[in-house]
């Protein structure tokens, strides 16, 4: 279990690590193809901003071999913003008064039409963490509607044990992303102070418990800004190292979501908040280009969170995955437009839109990657 590797790392001694690194680390980390954490480190820290420019050269030449000039373009699709914990940072936390809605049948088949529609085939289904209300059986029923669909779905929702991720598989699961959202035990403590997301450990384990019931890819991520990035982001690229070894037969992603600001006026208890530990445009594109000279397999997405001028500028360096025309509340596509968001977008432009920019840029906009023929489902 990824657990007890953790406990052989110590936070502050990684911090240490990385910010004692040298140019002359760097680039020995630059010259080499098989890169280690080790050099990770040194790509991420501070003495690897003068580099950011061949850092980059060689993340685009990278990405093109892997992956070529395409990009996949998904939607998320909220089905419920109800949810049993407190997270300091979200809309969706039990602590908010707001109201709470969750999509019934009828809703999820209009919010899917109006994605299909878009052009999309892949479709990220997204919900609060509340076990009684959206638990295995509302999600099993959800991929069971959808699935007709949709090509590809994927699932961000509560932690669950590995049994239900093998009841879900079948039905046409394809991909669970799952964000520790901080490493950093004493920050998670603050930021998780209540429901079953304070368990640092069953959030941790997460990742195992899907590997070993054959998921076949698997997203992670920090939410960055909660605590230190460049430590956040070693551990995570740990995490994934540890994972590729472990369950090679897993594809898998990462995600680079930076924290914004929940500004929803008449709504007691939620207020603009200002996050100080947020990383800059070019720390995250620095970001991103270590993560693809240090792992060139991996998937690497970029949402809606990110303005337009930046996602513009970091697709030819290492992204291969794109959200466009996102909605982050329950409804929010045709059922409910104006239900509560979980946080605001910052690119709002069409999926028509994003894919004419992904053209202009020589990139060819893919809306279906795998066909559902090639997944045994049950009837």
């Amino acid at each position: 279990m990824f657990s007890e590797l953790l406990k052989k790392y110590s936070w502050l001694d990684s911090q240490r690590a990385i910010a004692t690194k040298t140019a002359r680390d760097v680039e020995m980390a630059l010259a080499r193809t098989d890169r280690t954490l080790a050099d990770f480190q040194a790509l991420i820290s501070p003495a690897a901003a003068p580099y950011l420019e061949e850092m980059a050269r060689q993340s685009h030449h990278l990405t093109q071999q892997r992956f070529g000039k395409t990009m996949q373009m998904y939607a998320p699709l909220y089905l419920s913003n109800e949810c049993q914990n407190i997270c300091t940072y979200c809309a969706f936390s039990v602590d908010n008064k707001i109201r709470r809605r969750t999509l019934a049948d009828d809703e999820m088949l209009r919010e899917a039409d109006a994605l299909k529609a878009m052009g999309y085939q892949h479709v990220l289904l997204v919900t609060g963490e509340a076990n009684q209300t959206v638990g295995v059986p509302y999600l099993k029923n959800a991929i069971r509607l959808l699935r007709s669909r949709f090509a590809h779905i994927s699932m961000e929702v509560q932690p669950l044990d590995q049994d239900a991720y093998e009841e879900l598989i079948p039905e046409g699961l394809h991909t669970v992303l799952v964000y520790q959202e901080t490493y950093d035990r004493d920050s998670y403590k603050i930021h998780h102070p209540k429901g079953k997301k304070a368990s640092y450990r069953y959030r941790v384990e997460t990742p195992d418990r899907l590997g070993r019931a054959g998921i076949h890819k698997l997203g992670l991520g920090t939410l960055l800004g909660l605590s230190d990035w460049r430590t956040d982001s070693f551990f995570t690229a740990l995490h994934l190292h540890y994972l590729e070894r472990t369950y090679w037969q897993t594809r898998y992603s990462l995600s680079f979501p930076r924290l914004r600001p929940i500004d929803v006026l008449g709504v007691e208890g939620i207020t603009s908040r200002n996050f100080s530990n947020c990383l800059t445009d070019r720390e995250l594109a620095q970001l991103i280009c270590a993560y693809r000279l240090f792992s060139p397999e991996v998937e690497l997405s970029l949402s809606t969170r990110e303005s337009p001028t930046f996602r513009d500028h970091v697709i030819r360096l290492g992204i291969t995955s794109i959200s466009a025309g996102s909605k982050t509340n329950p409804g929010g596509y045709v059922v409910e437009l104006q239900s509560l968001e979980q946080f605001e977008i910052s690119d709002e432009r069409s999926p028509a839109e994003m894919a004419a920019v992904l053209r202009r840029a020589g990139y060819e906009p893919v809306w279906k990657d795998w066909d559902s023929s090639l997944m045994t489902v049950h009837p």
